[in-house]
């Protein structure tokens, strides 16, 4: 094979060791070396030492869980680094080793063999992880708020049966009063706001239980919980907004804002995956195949077959599905029409994965060519085919009994 890198390592990277394996023909013969490196800090920057010293000039690596991260952290822009999925790396039977393993990604890497997958810079990469962090203390403070539900179910208080959400100004004043050992149900539910001051007879009847002193205990560990997630939160909402600012332009932003569904929450999710600079992706194709929220590519004797999607970046489908659902309820939009009209034929689910790819495609284009956002409309797909439309009312109407005669509207005719 055609060599087209001179000088290359490849990591095999483990928990306690890396094994490095250099190539190199710039003298025109193949040399090559294999070394052991610890994974502490000064084994790392001895293996970026070395590597400098060998005339490296790119590295690849296998992405083996989070393994790989303090080892790009240390080499990254000293080297041109491909961190490369290891399904695309399988060897042909036989004898495996860590030094094999190595050799083996070096010589794919020498011969262009090798794709790395998308890494975004460090200040991006530091972002996203503050809003994943987010995204799983709000899925602690969902199952928080369950065990909250489990217990007054114990206690026979059955707020959740007068209001959905039990967690709110009301529904945690009255928490707190039974915390304090009230048992007025007049006085409890006197503390009802807004809304619930029309549910007042319900609330008493509700809040009249067998509340004990394990109850009461239980109840003010699992509040005092709450009340430390809802602070983290908080905190993290801070800096999330602190590096939006920093990474993100605002004209942007407000561009993103302007999509049907989208929200600040969305836009820091969506961002902190994927990057503001769409330059890093040859088309909305590719991006979509890299999120995992496209159909599959399967063909076999020149027939398409169905496919599910495939596995990609969760995070990032979770923000765009959850952005899919909020779009799917917004009046006169062309997301909508498109969820109901997919929804009615394949289903919710499937509707709101094809929903979340068109917004991931508009973000690609916002982005890319920094265009303003126009709504399509909700009568897109009846002037993308009005024959079609017209044929398929007609044939409705008939089947209920009717006699269907179209007649071309008179300019004078007055709209029905």
């Amino acid at each position: 094979m055609d060599t087209t890198y001179a000088n290359v390592a490849g990591l095999d990277v483990h928990h306690k060791t890396i094994q490095c394996a250099v190539r190199q023909t710039a003298t025109g013969k193949l040399l090559t070396q294999s070394r052991s490196f610890g994974t502490m800090t000064k084994p790392l920057r001895a293996l970026a030492d070395y590597l400098q010293a060998m005339g490296v000039t790119h590295v690849a690596l296998e992405s083996t869980g989070v393994l790989w991260k303090p080892v790009w952290n240390i080499l990254e822009g000293r080297f041109t680094l491909l961190l490369v999925n290891p399904r695309h790396l399988k060897k042909v039977p036989g004898r495996k080793t860590d030094v094999s393993d190595a050799e083996w990604i070096a010589q794919l890497l020498q011969c262009g063999l090798l794709k790395g997958s998308f890494v975004p810079p460090r200040a991006v990469r530091d972002w996203r992880d503050l809003t994943r962090h987010r995204a799983q203390l709000t899925a602690e403070k969902t199952r928080v708020a369950n065990r909250i539900h489990k217990l007054l179910a114990d206690t026979n208080v059955k707020l959740d049966t007068v209001a959905s959400d039990i967690l709110g100004v009301s529904g945690r004043a009255m928490l707190h009063a039974l915390l304090r050992g009230e048992t007025d149900v007049e006085k409890m539910a006197d503390l009802a706001e807004g809304r619930w001051r029309g549910k007042i007879p319900q609330l008493r009847l509700a809040l009249e239980g067998h509340v004990t002193a394990h109850h009461r205990f239980v109840l003010e560990r699992l509040l005092a919980h709450l009340d430390f997630l809802d602070h983290e939160e908080q905190l993290l909402d801070e800096e999330i907004a602190r590096r939006e600012a920093e990474l993100l332009p605002r004209d942007d932003a407000k561009r993103l804002d302007a999509i049907p569904g989208v929200n600040v929450t969305t836009i820091q999710n969506v961002i902190a995956e994927i990057g503001p600079d769409m330059s890093v992706f040859p088309d909305e194709h590719h991006l979509s195949s890299w999120t995992g929220i496209c159909p599959g590519n399967e063909e076999s004797a020149g027939r398409r077959l169905r496919s599910a999607t495939r596995h990609g970046n969760r995070w990032l489908r979770r923000a765009l599905t959850e952005a899919a659902w909020a779009a799917s309820h917004a009046k006169d939009s062309y997301l909508a029409t498109q969820y109901r009209r997919l929804a009615a034929r394949r289903g919710k689910k499937r509707a709101l994965l094809a929903v979340g790819h068109s917004i991931l495609v508009i973000i690609y284009h916002l982005l890319k060519h920094h265009l303003e956002y126009k709504d399509l409309g909700r009568d897109y797909f009846d002037r993308l085919e009005p024959e079609r439309l017209r044929r398929y009312l007609v044939k409705r109407l008939e089947a209920l009994g009717h006699k269907v005669i179209l007649l071309p509207r008179q300019p004078n005719d007055q709209a029905a």
